[in-house]
């Protein structure tokens, strides 16, 4: 299936605000492939907040990066299914048994099956913080070990840092889907992201979807943002 340069946009709204939430969502849908909601929202709205936010239609990713025991993780993903996300997410480092479970919970959701996705390395983390958590191993290593894990797991695909895009698609191949944070356009400020990349640079190197929060939802105007965003990755 073909993706359009504005579909490979996913928009992170981060706010404990419904209305904002779903004003923003309303803004951007159909300017971009869907809209990013994670634990912040979640927590305050729960799934209903959800539903809210996802009425006009825009695609969900329900970014909630499960991480516990496979029964547990599995039956959140189960729990998840009538919400019709496109994508779910878990925490690679939660092992194959765990990544296993989510993708057979996944399933059952049969043609509507989101997709799922593993977190390899968080995007606000440098090498020193993966030798603080006692990872024995660099930056590049420990992300493509973890989607090659995630791949032999069932899963179908994973988030990684614009740094490591092409890593990941030569070891896993090209239609195991890298799901990239981390984007900031030119004109946007870095925040607290470390291993950034703009939005061309990143679907250069083999994006399939790229995350862009503040720039887009934060933006006096999000739609237009949205639409500045989406112009980029059109061919020149």
């Amino acid at each position: 299936m073909t993706i359009l340069p504005h579909e490979r946009v996913l928009v992170g709204i981060d706010t404990t605000d419904c209305d904002k939430a779903m004003k923003i969502a309303t803004a951007v849908t159909g300017s971009v492939g869907g809209v990013k909601l994670g634990k912040e929202f979640f927590v305050s709205n729960g799934p209903e907040g959800v539903r809210r936010v996802t009425a006009g239609g825009a695609p969900l990713f329900l970014d909630l990066k499960w991480h516990d025991i496979p029964n547990t993780v599995a039956g959140a993903v189960r729990a998840s299914l009538p919400l019709k996300p496109m994508i779910v997410n878990v925490h690679a480092s939660g092992g194959p048994a765990m990544m296993k479970a989510a993708a057979e919970a996944a399933a059952a959701a049969g043609e509507d099956r989101p997709m799922v996705i593993g977190v390899t390395v968080l995007t606000s983390m440098a090498e020193d913080d993966l030798a603080a958590v006692g990872m024995d191993t660099d930056m590049p290593g420990q992300v493509v070990r973890l989607a090659l894990l995630a791949k032999n797991c069932g899963l179908d695909g994973v988030v990684c840092s614009p740094k490591e895009i092409r890593m990941v698609k030569e070891a896993c191949g090209p239609d195991f889907k890298c799901i990239v944070p981390g984007i900031r356009p030119v004109w946007a400020a870095a925040n607290d992201q470390k291993r950034i990349a703009t939005p061309a640079q990143a679907v250069a190197d083999g994006a399939d979807y790229i995350v862009i929060g503040r720039p887009i939802a934060a933006a006096d105007d999000p739609a237009a943002a949205a639409r500045k965003v989406a112009d980029e990755l059109k061919p020149a």
